[in-house]
């Protein structure tokens, strides 16, 4: 799946969600609960990451997997939010690092 998949249907699933937060809170969520949301999981990985590893006590999913596709979706709804593109903030990572690394 290419990384403009990614967004289409991320922000698809997103517009679900804002409708649930309207339902039952009477707004949605602003760009900046959605970086906690996203801080949040992407801790969720660390303690899976190290309980996969042995590291951590067991837990007894293994959601490592689902928790790692959640934070990919929360970064492609944060550059959407913040008017950028995934594919593009991932491709100036990929070249600026490429080019620091080879030098």
């Amino acid at each position: 799946m290419d990384l403009t998949e990614v967004t289409k249907r991320s922000k698809d699933i997103r517009e679900l969600y804002h409708a649930l937060e309207e339902k039952y809170h009477g707004s949605h969520w602003t760009t900046e609960e959605d970086a906690l949301a996203f801080l949040t999981d992407a801790a969720l990985v660390g303690r899976l990451v190290m309980d996969k590893e042995g590291r951590w006590p067991k837990t007894s999913d293994d959601k490592l997997a689902l928790k790692i596709g959640e934070s990919v979706w929360w970064l492609a709804i944060l550059a959407d939010e913040t008017g950028l593109s995934l594919d593009e903030c991932v491709s100036l990572f990929l070249k600026e690092k490429e080019a620091q690394l080879r030098k």
